[in-house]
């Protein structure tokens, strides 16, 4: 464990800043995102150094269509999410306690180096499959090791954060794919257990730092309403501009959610919606 960034005491009890639930935590107590603990008068982040998973990806897999094209990265990531997504796919990592392996930011780095060694293509690092916004400590560190030996940074979050740690984490960040579940408060609340303002707000703070790509998962029923993809289209023009790429993804039965498969023909709709005003907008899951 490593003392945690981003909190303050309230008498006995402690508070975290990291992300908008300011978790109100006992001794040792967890906060909702299972990555933070309240132990001995500090708050420790439980999954320093802890990965669930580590592979070499495809860029386009994040998914980042218009960042180095053709290359690859070093994907890792940890256990724990800031969320309660019903329609989670990675709910084995994010919402349980999978099994983890220690490896320290200089062994990240150095592994990311030697995989280099040996192909070309590989770029860096992409920091994702869980949230690693709460993996916060670790990302900040390897982060900065990377870019210091050259190699680039890729981040794949949901966004849940409070503007100053994204903005002490944004210069270390080449490239960032936003998972924008909705917009409005309802849907996060019903189906993620959390609010729509924060992952918007990160949106605009990130395209004013670094490259930034965005997805939306539609679930039928849910969020891919005419009025509701307007919404999200007429957002995205006018906070981010319409070079901004968009990724709309088709929705299956995961974790908790057992509504049917998202129509395509609903997903060709949204397309068609999206490309009224948006440049770059694409498909993924069809």
């Amino acid at each position: 464990m490593k003392e945690a960034l981003f909190w303050h005491k309230e008498e006995e009890r402690i508070r975290c800043e990291l992300c908008p639930h300011s978790c109100l935590l006992a001794s040792r107590q967890r906060g909702l995102c299972r990555g933070r603990e309240h132990k001995e008068g500090k708050l420790l982040a439980t999954t320093y150094g802890q990965l669930t998973s580590c592979a070499v990806d495809p860029i386009e897999k994040k998914p980042l269509y218009h960042f180095l094209p053709g290359s690859r990265v070093l994907s890792v990531g940890t256990v724990g999410c800031n969320l309660r997504c019903d329609f989670c796919q990675n709910w084995q990592i994010s919402q349980q306690d999978a099994p983890t392996q220690k490896m320290s930011p200089q062994e990240l780095v150095e592994l990311a180096l030697k995989l280099k060694d040996g192909d070309p293509a590989l770029c860096g690092i992409a920091y994702t499959y869980s949230e690693p916004l709460v993996w916060y400590e670790y990302v900040v560190e390897a982060a900065q090791l990377a870019q210091e030996k050259g190699l680039v940074n890729v981040l794949v979050t949901n966004g849940f954060i409070n503007p100053q740690p994204l903005e002490e984490l944004l210069p270390f960040m080449d490239a960032v794919n936003l998972d924008l579940k909705g917009m409005d408060d309802a849907f996060y609340s019903k189906y993620c257990g959390g609010s729509a303002l924060p992952p918007l707000e990160s949106a605009k703070q990130i395209a004013d730092n670094c490259h930034l790509e965005l997805t939306c998962l539609l679930i039928p029923g849910a969020n891919d309403r005419e009025a509701q993809l307007r919404q999200l289209v007429n957002w995205i023009f006018e906070n981010l501009g319409p070079d901004v790429p968009l990724h709309l993804s088709r929705y299956f039965p995961s974790y908790k959610l057992e509504l049917p498969p998202t129509p395509l023909e609903t997903m060709k709709r949204a397309l068609a919606i999206a490309k009224e005003k948006l440049h770059y907008v694409y498909l993924g899951n069809v």
